[in-house]
């Protein structure tokens, strides 16, 4: 299994979060850090994402252990989304396609959308590139601390 560290877009949010420069980052978990998904598409607000640490090419480059503590604080994420959202479900998505570095998409979908989407996954229901950007510092204040607050809870 290799361990090693990536230089891409992931690993250059990670050093950001752990330079005090995200503003959209929650919380830290154990395997890393929560933060306010960058686009937030207005049907399913309070999409969020897990960016390990360190980061790595993919989930199957990691340890056991590793491997267990990420999924249990992406779940985690999920449960907190799902509380703060009151949204139906969840779509947990690990992709590393587009972007080769492990990180983790946790996107609420609620019974009011529009059925036909309800149907897709979010990125092929929704654009996400032109939705809008996520300001935890403005429109998105409440839900960013509700967020950070029922994570808090949730790990107490």
């Amino acid at each position: 299994m290799s361990t090693t560290q990536t230089s891409g877009p992931i690993a250059n949010r990670l050093q950001r979060i752990k330079d005090g420069q995200d503003p959209q980052m929650i919380a830290q978990l154990r395997s890393g850090y929560v933060i306010l998904g960058k686009y937030q598409p207005d049907p399913i607000v309070g999409a969020c994402m897990l960016i390990p640490d360190p980061v790595v090419p993919a989930l199957n480059d990691i340890d056991h252990d590793t491997r267990a503590a990420f999924l249990t604080d992406f779940a985690l994420v999920g449960d907190a989304i799902l509380n703060v959202t009151k949204c139906e479900r969840i779509n947990y998505l690990i992709l590393c396609n587009q972007v080769p570095e492990l990180h983790a998409h946790a996107i609420p979908r609620f019974a009011s959308e529009d059925p036909e989407k309800r149907l897709q996954g979010p990125f092929e229901a929704y654009d996400f590139g032109s939705s809008r950007v996520a300001d935890a510092e403005g429109q998105d204040r409440e839900l960013f601390e509700a967020l950070r607050d029922e994570i808090t809870r949730l790990t107490a």
